[in-house]
């Protein structure tokens, strides 16, 4: 395939396309299980932190009946085990899967599934692994300094297109200046308009977004753009045929609401090993005292443990990046 016969793209259509298109890769009914392991499948105790942050959430609006929104709920794992978890606890909770593919065989019956956050949701809204599939264009610093969008062919191939400007332009040098020829960049203003737009909806309760992402002070030099598929890392190719992914700038995705920091009141953005702490999920290893008292729940509990360690492991998912939003109730009319 020559220049002359390749169909250019900015990565953003391109990505769009590949992954939500007719046959996109996130709609094919695998679903995202069949090509990677998130938190959420690598163990249950993920969704049990998540059920207790939705308890903590429900006593901070003083109600036993909550609102629990899962953005880019794939195929619906994480509600099944947030509801298997809340059973038997008081809560009633309303549940939302907010996923553009289609609703899953089996799901409860009780999971409401659409394709955009329900306005007005009054508790916890979740977005695990979801900004990151959320289509963006990518820069490059040219020879001479020039900053220009990077454009793709079907087959993967690129080149240099225009040079970056406006908005997008803005958010690059506030966000992630591209100063030395060759160096690269993900423009995040997509990102941040989508993580606004989910904060949005909410009434009352705390939005969180869970990813793998970086901060300034921390950016690729040559961005993160990565393909996946069956369980191993490939060249991005928007085929459709593998997931294209790259780390967020929630630092940024932060500041887009309300012209809030991550260091402002009622923000906060830590990894996922300290969030995971906070909610019990340690990694420690059970006493081997237990081993001689009770041989079956050592051998439990040091299950238990080896999940949560995987869960909280540094240079692994412990290194993912927990941004938390709280939206406090409105007063009167």
């Amino acid at each position: 395939m020559t220049d002359e016969t390749r169909r250019w793209q900015g990565w953003r259509e391109a990505t769009e396309r590949a992954l939500y298109g007719p046959g996109g890769f996130f709609l094919r009914p695998e679903g995202p299980a069949g090509h990677f392991r998130t938190s959420v499948h690598a163990s249950p105790l993920f969704a049990g932190a998540v059920a207790r942050l939705l308890g903590e959430v429900a006593e901070e609006l003083g109600t036993d009946g909550v609102d629990f929104v899962d953005v880019g709920a794939g195929r619906g794992e994480l509600l099944a085990g947030v509801l298997a978890a809340t059973a038997g606890s008081g809560l009633s909770v309303r549940a939302y899967g907010v996923e553009r593919a289609a609703r899953p065989d089996g799901l409860d019956p009780r999971v409401v599934w659409t394709d955009r956050p329900p306005r007005g949701a009054r508790g916890l809204l979740f977005a695990n692994e979801w900004l990151d599939d959320v289509p963006v264009d990518v820069a490059e610093a040219d020879a001479a300094g020039t900053v220009r969008y990077v454009e793709v062919s079907p087959d993967g191939a690129e080149r240099l297109g225009g040079p970056v400007s406006g908005a997008d332009a803005e958010w690059l040098e506030r966000w992630w200046p591209l100063r030395e020829p060759g160096t690269r960049a993900e423009i995040g203003r997509p990102r941040d308009e989508a993580w606004a737009s989910a904060v949005a909806s909410l009434a009352a309760g705390r939005a969180v977004a869970v990813d793998y992402a970086h901060v300034r002070g921390s950016r690729p030099p040559f961005g993160s753009l990565t393909g996946f598929r069956a369980g191993r890392e490939v060249p991005p190719v928007p085929d459709g045929s593998r997931d294209l992914t790259s780390h967020v700038a929630l630092d940024a995705c932060a500041a887009a609401v309300g012209g809030a920091s991550s260091g402002a009141a009622g923000v906060e953005l830590v990894t996922q090993r300290e969030a995971l702490r906070r909610l019990g999920v340690t990694g420690e290893r059970p006493p081997l005292a237990l081993a001689s008292t009770d041989p079956a729940g050592y051998v439990r509990a040091l299950s238990s443990a080896g999940e949560a360690a995987e869960l909280t492991a540094r240079g692994g998912l412990g290194d993912f990046l927990w941004l938390t939003r709280r939206v406090p109730p409105k007063e009167g009319p």
